[in-house]
């Protein structure tokens, strides 16, 4: 296990009810910037128990953050916060609302363009304050510091992490599950799946706590998705979908351990390029990390077809090969096409992409063992 530092300040509310207790954690003086998406919250009801929570505080609403929120949208917002001297920034919705609300709080205190901070040409600044009501489990970005910012002008899409840009709280109420498109249940349920993946399909270092913890999350993913793709799901298995979603990507598997990411970076081209859902992108490239990176992944994927699927026998490769064909099947069961081929990418796409990585010097994966020619193979893999 490595050295590690860890820090999540981030406090946690959950459970039925739970937004009403808003104004307990924000004076009554404070500005807010409420922030959501497209509307969904006015459907199920969230926005009413927000606006009673709140009734009588001082709001200023900023609506339409798009899924893979844009930039220019962002900026509208932050010109909204510096022209009304807001105080807070209250996010309303799923990962997206709340990864563009975390690009909102620190523009805002920035005087130049804060795409900046996602290209690295400039720190970070420290943020305006921001929680989050919780809408769609899937991101975790309701307890980490980390967003994902999309340029449609110029089909890019980059992360960036904050110090300072965790939520002060996060409102969780698992009951907004209960009105969630299957969609949006399969787009989580591979995010989620991805993430604890990126976090546990890479060195074998001795992390016995943080393997079995990553384990237990995906035992439960497996476990909840057919109960989450039913139209009456129950009230536990939403909190247990929530809750795993949060810990999945809240920093608590990462300690000590070493992280892969290639795959997300990989799938954020094709979000940019195609404008994929997030979790259609994942559920593609996975399966092509797992087999063009076997070699160099091979203790991990061992460990992960015994302990997960409970593949025992066959040879080295045999059981590689079953883990890999377990995991593009559980994808599939959950609702996704899992090659490039299905979505009408060819090598275009592929040739695109690998420009870009070149053209920027990226390595990707545990020390950079994933090169644009292991990406060029990786996405070949998938047509």
């Amino acid at each position: 296990m490595h050295n590690f530092d860890f820090r999540n300040p981030t406090e946690l509310i959950f459970g039925k009810g739970q937004i009403a207790k808003l104004s307990e954690r924000i004076g009554k003086g404070t500005k807010i910037l409420m922030t959501y998406g497209g509307g969904s919250i006015f459907r199920n009801g969230v926005y009413d128990q927000v606006k009673k929570a709140l009734e009588g505080y001082d709001i200023i609403e900023f609506g339409g953050i798009e899924a893979n929120p844009d930039y220019d949208t962002l900026m509208k917002a932050i010109a909204v916060c510096k022209e009304n001297k807001v105080d807070m920034i209250l996010a309303v919705g799923g990962g997206s609302v709340i990864d563009g609300t975390k690009f909102i709080a620190a523009g805002a205190n920035f005087d130049g363009d804060p795409w900046d901070f996602l290209i690295g040409k400039a720190p970070v600044c420290k943020a305006i304050p921001f929680a989050t009501v919780l809408t769609l489990p899937a991101t975790a970005s309701e307890m980490n510091n980390g967003a994902v910012i999309s340029r449609r002008a110029t089909k890019e899409k980059y992360a960036f992490h904050n110090p300072d840009g965790f939520p002060l709280f996060s409102i969780l109420d698992p009951t907004v599950v209960f009105s969630l498109p299957q969609r949006q249940i399969s787009n989580g349920i591979v995010d989620i799946y991805a993430h604890t993946f990126e976090q546990y399909l890479t060195t074998c270092i001795n992390t016995k706590v943080m393997d079995r913890w990553a384990e237990g999350l995906l035992q439960t993913l497996i476990e909840l998705a057919p109960e989450l793709l039913k139209d009456d799901r129950s009230y536990d298995a939403c909190a247990d979908f929530m809750l795993t979603a949060t810990m999945g990507l809240n920093g608590f598997i990462a300690m000590g351990v070493d992280e892969d990411w290639s795959t997300h970076m990989i799938g954020h081209e094709l979000t940019a390029l195609h404008g994929l859902d997030h979790g259609v992108t994942l559920a593609i490239v996975f399966p092509g990390v797992m087999s063009v990176m076997r070699k160099e992944k091979q203790g991990k994927l061992l460990q992960y077809g015994e302990r997960v699927w409970g593949i025992r026998e066959g040879s080295v490769d045999e059981r590689i090969d079953e883990a890999i064909r377990k995991t593009e099947q559980f994808f599939r069961s959950v609702g996704m096409k899992t090659r490039l081929s299905e979505h009408g990418i060819g090598q275009e796409t592929i040739d695109t992409i690998v420009k870009r990585f070149r053209d920027r010097h990226w390595k990707l994966g545990e020390g950079g063992i994933v090169t644009p020619e292991k990406v060029e193979m990786i996405l070949k893999e998938r047509l």
